[in-house]
């Protein structure tokens, strides 16, 4: 039986990297593709003792359902962690999402009619692209100039297009893993508060510094709740489990509880209890610690191996934090057709052009340096530069 969609099924696409990792799950193939943690580095018997427990104490509220804001011990904690970032909150100002990206999901089902703008970087976040596309939503990038955000050009861009939302990623960016000054921060927020402009802070990566510590949020300099932040555990926990939270205005939170009600009532009551008891009865800063340095000698060592191989053929950036390089060839090379040579050669990587709203820039490719060993980090890096030369 035919069927007859709904027109904004025709803005939805399939995420690029989602297909991607079908093919880089073949043993064979070294992957730089995926924003994947490292699985060694899993809590794996910390989690499986937070299960345990609570299962142990016999309360069948654990498989009942929960309040959609969420499981109230659990805000309180996120909320305590909030405060140390600088973010002044309270329980009743987080809310618990399956993962941040249903964070962005319920986000732009409350701002996003069809044809609104979305104000972001440029290149963005692929799934931030996808969600608001998915709304119906148009685009506009924020203007640069050459060494950051250019405000006055920022300004005026808001003044012609009105855009709905500002989106940022503003610390380890996916996919580039650059990080905005405090400066272009407050000045963002400045701009944004003056037109009444809400800004979504996206932060999955802010616990994965390297060289010294995270610059503080947006959500930190904001007095009015001009900014709503994300946040995850994704990056610092594991991913399956799909447990983010937003912070935001009271009002908001009341907007997202009826959104999320239509979605999946709440997020896992047997999660959120564990996640909570993992949170106060282990000790996940040493965890995030062991994180960082693991990162930070894969970061190391990709950096290096590029300077070996690449030498002159490329230019990337060299990130303080978070899990990408983002690298930049000579614009003769188009990374989409240059990918089937290197898959043929057993290594992938994410092509820049799926980063960008219009997919007109060919010549970059986004590389994770968080997943693979350091042995696949060097052996990887070798393959990609011996492809250029037969391309």
């Amino acid at each position: 039986m035919p069927y007859t969609f709904a027109e904004r099924v025709n803005h939805m696409q399939n995420s690029a990297i989602r297909e991607l990792l079908k093919v880089t799950e073949q043993p064979q193939i070294i992957s730089f593709a995926g924003g994947l943690p490292a699985p060694e580095l899993f809590p794996l018997k910390e989690i499986q003792e937070s299960y345990a427990q609570v299962f142990g104490t016999g309360d069948p509220s654990v498989l009942q359902y929960g309040t959609t804001e969420g499981y109230l011990p659990l805000r309180e904690e996120i909320a305590a962690q909030m405060r140390i970032k600088g973010i002044q909150t309270e329980a009743e100002n987080i809310f618990l999402t399956n993962g941040s990206q249903q964070g962005l999901d319920l986000i732009a089902k409350l701002f996003i009619n069809p044809g609104d703008i979305v104000l972001l970087q440029n290149p963005s976040y692929l799934g931030a692209i996808q969600t608001f596309r998915s709304y119906q939503a148009n685009f506009e990038t924020i203007p640069t100039n050459g060494p950051g955000i250019d405000s006055a050009a920022l300004e005026l861009s808001i003044k012609l297009n009105r855009p709905k939302i500002i989106y940022l990623a503003p610390t380890y960016q996916n996919p580039t893993g650059t990080t905005l000054t405090v400066e272009e921060r407050k000045m963002v927020l400045r701009i944004a508060s003056k037109y009444n402009i809400p800004i979504i802070e996206d932060d999955p990566y802010c616990e994965l510094h390297y060289d010294g510590s995270s610059i503080l949020p947006i959500r930190s300099y904001s007095t009015e709740d001009e900014v709503v932040y994300l946040g995850t555990f994704s990056k610092t926990l594991a991913p399956g489990l799909r447990l983010g939270w937003i912070v935001g205005g009271k009002d908001l939170i009341t907007k997202l509880v009826v959104a999320k009600q239509g979605t999946d009532l709440h997020t896992s009551t047997l999660l959120q209890k564990a996640t909570h008891y993992y949170l106060t009865h282990f000790n996940p800063i040493q965890h995030i610690e062991r994180i960082r340095q693991a990162y930070k000698i894969r970061r190391n060592l990709m950096l290096n191996e590029l300077k070996k191989n690449f030498n002159d053929q490329a230019i990337w950036t060299e990130p303080s934090g978070g899990m990408f390089i983002w690298l930049t060839l000579p614009e003769a090379y188009d990374t989409l057709k240059l990918l089937p040579y290197a898959l043929a050669s057993n290594v992938a990587y994410v092509p820049g052009a799926n980063f960008y709203t219009d997919g007109k820039s060919y010549s970059n490719m986004r590389l994770n340096f968080s997943n693979p060993s350091p042995l696949q980090i060097k052996q990887g890096i070798k393959r990609l530069a011996s492809i250029l030369p037969n391309y």
